[in-house]
């Protein structure tokens, strides 16, 4: 697989797809590309470009660790990063748990740069703040603070990513265990915030700030559960909500595995939500630039603001605005809104039950 020169660090990656519109789609947890290589497949056969990469500290990437910014802002970043040398901005971004939190980041800092979001299994609530603080930090704080980064070598994840690539060991071993411990503390209090927010790195500002067709579809466990996913459904304007797996599993963790056999039906949702906004290849086809985009679809929010007349800035952004927001309303169709309520009518009646 080809490697790319990412803001200091080796980034592992896949392009799948010859041609069409970009996606780009990450994993849950810390894992490696290919948890999510068999999805972007379907994607891809539909007719996109789709990229998956191992995200820093992920997969055969390389190990970093010390960012002042939170993990998440950080993965942004990188996949900003990767995407602008593939050429492949704006693009569709997307992704499971950690990946849905770092899409759902990516749309918040680069909003022009993405065409639509495709999430699922939206983790939220105290419980999987809880859980998944200690299983991405307490636990390798406590180990360096017991056993020094040898500890932290022998413990799950930094294991296996030395069994992948031998050499983290040494990197993992120069680091000094109490600047690992402040960098693992630093990214554990961002996260931890997460317990108060309509979901895990996101407030209900920042989800009503959401401007772009994005698609849904809830986890059925108790870190990734429907009332999550419902919760920024309401709170993304247009949103699409697909429930695959109706009712939530009195469980901790599904693993990701088990979505498998709905990763057809997964692909058709994502591709039901994008398909009036993007056209994709039928073969080898040929990617518009960022300038034909924006006039083949006026009202789509990456287009940029027109220049306003000469004393009236502020009021001509505004106008502009609101013509992006009704167009974008007239687009919906009657359709999709009747899908919606059919949606949130069977979610009503499975909480009345």
């Amino acid at each position: 697989m080809p490697i790319a020169h990412v803001r200091g660090i080796n980034i592992n990656y896949e392009v799948l797809g010859t041609g069409g519109p970009w996606v780009a789609l990450s994993p849950g947890g810390r894992r490696a590309l290919d948890n999510v290589k068999s999805l972007a497949q379907h994607v891809a056969d539909a007719g996109y470009r789709v990229l998956i990469h191992d995200r820093r500290n992920c997969g055969f990437s390389d190990i970093a660790i010390g960012a002042e910014a939170s993990e998440y802002e950080v993965w942004a970043e990188d996949l900003y990063d990767l995407l602008s040398q593939l050429k492949a901005l704006p693009a569709v971004v997307g992704g499971g748990s950690s990946g849905c939190r770092l899409s759902v980041l990516f749309a918040l800092k680069y909003p022009r740069a993405v065409r639509a979001l495709l999430l699922w299994r939206v983790t939220g609530g105290a419980f999987a703040a809880a859980r998944l603080t200690d299983n991405y930090y307490d636990k390798y704080i406590q180990a360096a603070r017991d056993g020094g980064m040898a500890a932290v070598c022998a413990l799950d994840h930094f294991k296996e990513r030395i069994e992948a690539r031998p050499a983290n060991r040494a990197v993992l071993m120069a680091m000094d265990p109490k600047t690992f411990i402040a960098a693992m503390g630093r990214w554990r209090a961002q996260f931890a915030k997460g317990a108060e927010l309509p979901i895990i790195g996101a407030s209900e500002n920042d989800l009503n700030s959401i401007k772009i067709p994005t698609c849904i579809i809830p986890g059925n466990d108790k870190t990734h559960n429907h009332a999550i996913a419902e919760a920024a459904h309401r709170m993304i304007a247009g949103s699409e909500l697909h429930d695959l797996f109706p009712g939530d599993l009195d469980v901790d963790l599904v693993p990701p595995e088990d979505w498998a056999p709905k990763e057809g039906e997964m692909a058709a949702a994502h591709e039901d939500e994008i398909r009036g906004h993007i056209s994709p290849a039928r073969g080898a086809g040929k990617v518009k630039s960022h300038e034909a985009q924006r006039r083949a679809h006026p009202h789509h929010p990456y287009r940029q603001p027109t220049a306003a007349p000469a004393g009236g800035g502020a009021h001509a952004a505004r106008a502009e605005q609101s013509g992006s927001q009704s167009g974008r309303a007239q687009g919906r169709g009657s359709a999709r809104g009747r899908r919606r309520r059919c949606q949130a009518s069977r979610l009503r009646a499975r909480h009345h039950q």
